[in-house]
């Protein structure tokens, strides 16, 4: 089950629950805490069965989206993924920094950069250079938020997509999680060498904007090919 699904119950049963506790001081008929109850559970059996868990989702990025420290954790973790995408010269599609406007924009899942092709089995046919490209990609966003803050609260998803793809190569399990521990340390030193590429980004995206203006950010500041490597 996902993290979602388990926090939105657990917003549900913390409702009923203080609805039911609360109700009689503050003369809240039981009808009314049914009717929550009733409310409650049948938005999410709709979000869970039609809408794969969004409204789940937006419901969480809206409470996390309270605090300024974890907007800005997601800011720099993205624009770690969209840096990392545009110097091994794979093409950003779109980007988004909260499920909300993943949903306006008809991405899928929770957001985050888009950079293509996201067909698996289009990625299992890539050569073994484009290959580490694109794990390093799934990694950036990591390393950028090892290499700002010291650690990384955010990437699950994004190992479990590289872990995915590492199956999908019928690799190991315990290969995947070396490739992961090399693929973050190589978008680390990537993300350093054009630090000042990454914080010119990082004030475009905030002002969310368009991907044509970021890569444009991006080429203020990018260092030669030859640098990179």
């Amino acid at each position: 089950m996902r993290d979602t699904t388990l926090n939105t119950i657990a917003i549900v049963v913390f409702g009923v629950t203080m609805a039911s506790l609360l109700g009689p001081l503050i003369n809240l008929s039981p009808a009314v805490v049914a009717v929550f109850v009733a409310v409650g559970l049948a938005v999410f059996s709709v979000d869970q069965l039609g809408l794969s868990g969004r409204i789940g989702d937006i419901l969480m990025d809206t409470v996390a989206w309270a605090s300024p420290a974890h907007r800005q954790r997601v800011l720099h973790h993205e624009a770690g993924h969209f840096l990392a995408a545009v110097l091994l010269d794979i093409p950003v599609e779109a980007y988004t920094l909260n499920t909300w406007e993943a949903w306006k924009q008809g991405i899928p899942g929770q957001g985050g950069v888009v950079f293509g092709p996201g067909d698996p089995a289009a990625l299992a046919r890539l050569t073994p250079q484009s290959i580490d490209r694109y794990c390093q990609v799934w990694m950036a966003g990591i390393a950028a938020e090892q290499m700002v803050y010291g650690d990384a609260e955010g990437g699950d998803n994004d190992m479990q997509a590289l872990g995915l793809f590492w199956s999908a190569l019928g690799r190991s399990p315990a290969e995947a999680k070396l490739k992961q521990r090399w693929a973050a340390l190589q978008a680390k030193t990537l993300l350093e060498k054009h630090r000042h590429a990454f914080d010119a980004l990082v004030v475009a995206m905030g002002d969310r904007a368009p991907v044509a203006t970021c890569y444009e950010a991006i080429a203020q500041y990018r260092l030669p090919l030859a640098a990179v490597t």
